[in-house]
């Protein structure tokens, strides 16, 4: 059996490189060669030990890009040689959530590198449906920015934002900076951010932010750029209680709260109910990608709509991903971090 290197999470913290079986297509599936891959908050949770700890060991990595190099023996929409991105949730097909693309929400959902082995490995046979063709001229980095940049996309839309409505994104990392710029192509205004990192905050200017401060400056600039009535749209996309507390209080009567930063297990929101059914205001979870939004992501960034110059700097070969994970915390301004193969 054919071997290939990956990097294996054998336990919270710790890397090993191995050799491992290439995995073998299926008739319905195609063999891609991992060219790049992404380091995400999820990872870095499932890293800590915080998500997914009971898959391991495994090996993570869900923001991938490579080259087709094997297809199935039913496999008739791709060929070898072919670029394409992978939409890494994998549902039944047929149940009533994944009919209406909530394939999260479905009894037997997998996801490639969170409960299943994933892309920080040479190969990956991943099902034909889920392998997105994508064009050959878009560099390898911009490519595997597909998936992060598509669960932005899903949670714009699942927020009905508009031009000319005003939002607030709480948190100016790497989604943070993505959501800015969705923003701004949408149009919507103002658009307000805050973080505690200084760096963070001038990234979010130079991408399109028409404010960029700290929490602690935050509700005073809210409402004054919006005439005391608070954001149509607030962002959490951090994931910590005492911002999604904030967050209320900076909406608009009619508001609506987009619940995206994961939380530890267990944590939980407190909601004025009264003040929620009298204001009408709304909250609606969204967290990952799938389906449509990855094809969207994929034409945003073939079509030059993202400014991805912060996201393809930092980069580690497989053989230093310990030392990729180890120092991501301390490199604020490598807004993501990518491992070649």
């Amino acid at each position: 059996m054919s071997k290939m290197r990956a990097a294996v999470l054998v336990e919270p913290g710790k890397f090993e490189l191995r050799h491992v079986p290439r995995p073998e297509p299926g008739p319905t599936d195609v063999l891609i060669k991992i060219n790049r891959t992404g380091i995400c908050g999820t990872d870095m949770h499932i890293f800590h030990g915080n998500y997914s700890a009971e898959f391991l060991p495994m090996i993570p990595g869900h923001e991938f890009t490579g080259e087709v190099v094997e297809i199935g023996d039913l496999v008739d929409s791709l060929h070898a040689g072919q670029k394409v991105v992978v939409d890494n949730n994998i549902g039944c097909t047929r149940c009533y959530w994944c009919r209406r693309n909530e394939i999260l929400n479905c009894p037997e959902m997998r996801q490639m590198g969170i409960h299943m082995d994933g892309g920080f490995a040479e190969y990956i046979a991943v099902p034909e449906r889920l392998a997105i063709p994508a064009p050959a001229h878009v560099p390898d980095a911009v490519l595997a920015l597909t998936e992060p940049l598509a669960c932005v996309v899903r949670a714009a839309r699942k927020s009905q934002i508009s031009f000319a409505q005003s939002v607030v994104v709480m948190g100016a990392g790497p989604i943070g900076n993505l959501h800015v710029q969705l923003l701004r192509t949408i149009g919507a205004a103002p658009i307000i951010v805050s973080d505690m990192s200084e760096d963070r905050l001038a990234m979010a200017r130079a991408v399109g932010a028409d404010l960029a401060v700290t929490p602690d400056e935050l509700t005073e600039a809210v409402m004054q750029a919006t005439d005391g009535r608070g954001a149509d749209v607030v962002i959490e996309s951090v994931g910590l209680p005492a911002l999604y507390a904030q967050a209320q209080t900076l909406m608009r009567k009619g508001g609506h709260l987009s619940a995206f930063g994961i939380t530890g297990p267990g944590e939980a929101l407190t909601l004025d109910i009264l003040q929620t059914v009298l204001e009408e205001n709304s909250v609606k979870g969204s967290v990952a990608a799938m389906g449509e939004n990855m094809h969207d992501a994929l034409t945003l960034l073939t079509h030059g709509r993202i400014d991805t110059s912060a996201f393809t700097g930092a980069e580690f070969p497989l053989e230093e991903i310990q030392q990729a994970f180890d120092t991501f915390a301390e490199r604020p301004k490598d807004l993501k971090t990518q491992i070649v193969m």
